[in-house]
């Protein structure tokens, strides 16, 4: 059986070039508005925490779909309210409850609201090498905090 010889030519230059020319098309991000990477368990304990109960669990989606990087949320509970179609008080409720259970935290005033972040142990949006720093750092700091109260006990 003869070989064959498969070249490609420049069109524009008419240079012969060896070997074959492929073409990859462009990526194509199946999730363009964005992603979160979820923790399996976390996603369980929700589901089985008796105390969150449908509203709460509609703020919690839309605030979810407004994370940002670093896990950071920025909404006022006016649209949230509006766009759930939810009385203001309700929101507020359902936030409070959140941050109770420590599945967002509180973070700085931002103009007339607070701005909140989905803990990382529920989830998080961006690089996993911070998600890796951010959780020893935490860890860190809860070590020196029992330390530090260990020794108060002490004294």
């Amino acid at each position: 059986m003869k070989r064959k010889r498969i070249i490609s030519v420049d069109q524009n230059t008419n240079e012969v070039l060896e070997g074959i020319v492929v073409y990859c098309g462009v990526k194509r991000n199946p999730y363009s508005k964005g992603w979160i990477m979820n923790s399996q368990e976390a996603l369980e304990l929700l589901a089985t925490d008796k105390d969150l109960k449908g509203e709460t669990y509609r703020v919690l989606l839309l605030l979810l779909s407004r994370l940002d990087f670093e896990n950071w949320i920025q909404i006022t509970q006016k649209e949230i309210s509006e766009k759930l179609e939810i009385r203001k008080p309700h929101i507020s409720r359902a936030i409070s409850l959140l941050e109770e259970k420590e599945i967002i935290l509180r973070g700085p005033k931002v103009g007339r609201s607070y701005a909140f972040r989905l803990n990382p142990y529920f989830g998080w949006k961006g690089k996993v090498k911070n998600l890796d720093q951010y959780r020893k750092e935490k860890d860190e700091q809860e070590t020196k905090e029992l330390v530090n109260k260990n020794k108060s006990k002490k004294d």
